[in-house]
Order: C-alpha cells, then structure tokens, then sequence
C-alpha cells in the first residue's frame, strides 16, 4: 500500500474516542476521513475540532462509505461484539475498544468472524503498548526478569453512571468484563497462559445492578500469582496501578510512566516512537494493516482473557 490508511472513528464524541483522534493525528500513514456520533450535532463539533472532512450518525453511515479501509470503534461496551461482527462483514478492518465482548458467547462468535474473514481485527488492550509496559515486557523476553507476582489497583470513584470525562452515560460500565480485563490479559502476556483464577465481588448497586467492588486472584502456567482489587467506591486517585514483583527487580507502572520498587521513575521515553499508549496501539493496528501481518492485541491472541473471565462470570453467579 502507497496511499495512507483511511481510518473511521466511531463513538469519536466519547472519551477514548477523542483520545484516538488525538493519536491518529500524529501517524504519518493514517487518515481520518470519517468521524462518527450519536447525533449530528456531537459529529460535527468533533469533525470541527480535529479538522475531518466528514461527519455521520451511527456504524451504518461508515460501513456504506467507500473512502473508509478501517473502522476504530470506541462505542458503548454492549455493541463492541456485534459491531465488530458488522465491520468484518462489510470488508473493513477493526480495532474495537476493549473489552471485546461482555459475554464469553459474544468473544467466541466474534473470534469465529475474525478467523472467516481477510481484514485485520484487532482489540484495544491498552496495556500490551503502554511505554511502562513494554519495557517490562522487553526484559522478560530479554532473560533479565521474571514476574512472581502482580499486584494491581484498578480504582475509580463512580457512584453515578458516568464516563472518563464525567459525563452522564448511556450504559453501564462493570469491574469484570472491562476493568478487569485489561489486567487479566497483562498478566497472561506477561508471565504466561493462566491456569487458575477466582474471583468474589461486593453488593450489587440498588441501581447500577452490578457490584461496585472485586477481589480477583489469578496464577499462570509460569506460577506466578497476580491479585487484583477493583472498585468504583474508592474516593481518591483514579485509575489502575501495577506493581510487578520479580525475580530481580520490583516495577511499578502507572499507565505510560514506569518506576522501580522506591517509587523512583525509570525513564521509558526511548521504548516506542511515543509516549502515548493509545498512539501506539493505533500505530500497530495502521503498521498490520498496510504490512499484511496480524497485529499484537489481534482477537485471536486475547481471546483466552474473555474465556477466564467468563470463567470468573460463572463463580461469581
């Protein structure tokens, strides 16, 4: 391929939607030519703000244009799957936002339309690009650490049904099938296939309908351990924070940013073109499609994340 890659970002009003806009922008083969909302109003202030020619409601007013190669979808968490299923069948490649599914059912029969199809489809395990990520990973192929054990916090005070930007949404967001599966596929990537995992949770919100509070235990074919606390009633610093405790060194990364075990920062600024998790990712689902190649984070490489957990799914009832 000679032209650049014409990229379609659906959902751009959202939070991570405009984060992907703001990645894009900054990849040389990448062109956004369609943006798309809810509504015209949101589509067009969004296509105003990132300089984008078009403007449209809904995954129908992308899939019948004939200037989009690839759709990114950063749409509520319910329809990740069946679009999903919708952009293969129309020909374009994908990279959804995680989670891929929130059913087990809903992976597989996605997984199933990925393998029947040529495209490039790809889900947004942020966690695989992050800078701080990479370089623990980089050592781990390299010989030089091993993980015994991953602590993580995945922490957010969010008592209303509300989004990363603070405003009100649609759906409702849930610990397990999202949150938690951006570590339970860190940890497989890092320290190997996982062989055992359990999983409590709190009450059920009287409104919300799902529990505001986890406890998840893990351990991989390797016999490290991983424990992960998630909550949506933690009143203080949100977000989630990893400390890998290994055979030679401690790590502890907040997003893009790396520190060792005295909390002191390790400069990652040379691991990847950027520091920006989310650019990275676009720019490995852009490079797989113009290389012909399957992308990291490809369904077919994290689809043993959404079968643990709807192994988890099943003990917690």
């Amino acid at each position: 391929m000679t032209n650049k890659t014409r990229v379609a970002v659906v959902g751009a009003n959202g939070a991570f939607g405009m984060k992907h806009l703001d990645g894009l922008k900054n990849i040389d083969d990448a062109e956004v030519t369609v943006v798309s909302a809810t509504s015209q109003e949101k589509a067009d202030r969004v296509a105003a703000k990132y300089g984008i020619a078009n403007a449209v409601v809904g995954l129908d007013g992308v899939l019948e244009r004939d200037d989009v190669d690839a759709v990114i979808l950063a749409t509520p968490t319910g329809l990740h799957a069946s679009q999903t299923q919708e952009v293969l069948k129309a020909g374009k490649h994908v990279q959804v936002e995680i989670p891929l599914a929130d059913s087990l059912a809903d992976a597989e029969a996605t997984l199933a339309a990925a393998e029947a199809s040529d495209r490039i489809a790809m889900v947004g395990h942020t966690r695989r690009f992050n800078p701080s990520h990479q370089l623990v990973h980089n050592r781990i192929l390299g010989g030089e650490f091993n993980v015994q054990q991953m602590d993580v916090q995945t922490y957010f005070f969010r008592r209303t049904n509300t989004n990363a930007k603070g405003e009100a949404r649609s759906w409702t967001d849930h610990l397990l099938w999202h949150h938690a599966a951006h570590t339970v596929d860190l940890f497989a990537y890092q320290a190997g296939k996982i062989v055992q995992a359990n999983a409590i949770q709190g009450p059920i919100h009287p409104e919300l309908g799902i529990a505001m509070d986890m406890s998840i235990q893990l351990k991989s074919e390797t016999g490290a351990i991983c424990t992960l606390s998630l909550s949506f009633n933690n009143d203080g610093p949100f977000g989630t924070f990893f400390r890998y405790i290994g055979d030679t060194e401690t790590y502890i990364a907040r997003y893009d940013d790396l520190y060792n075990g005295k909390d002191e920062q390790i400069d990652v600024s040379k691991v990847a073109v950027s520091m920006n998790g989310i650019e990275l990712q676009d720019r490995e689902f852009v490079s797989a499609i113009r290389e012909g190649r399957e992308p990291n984070s490809s369904i077919r490489q994290v689809i043993d994340c959404y079968r643990v957990l709807g192994a988890l799914e099943e003990q917690l009832g």
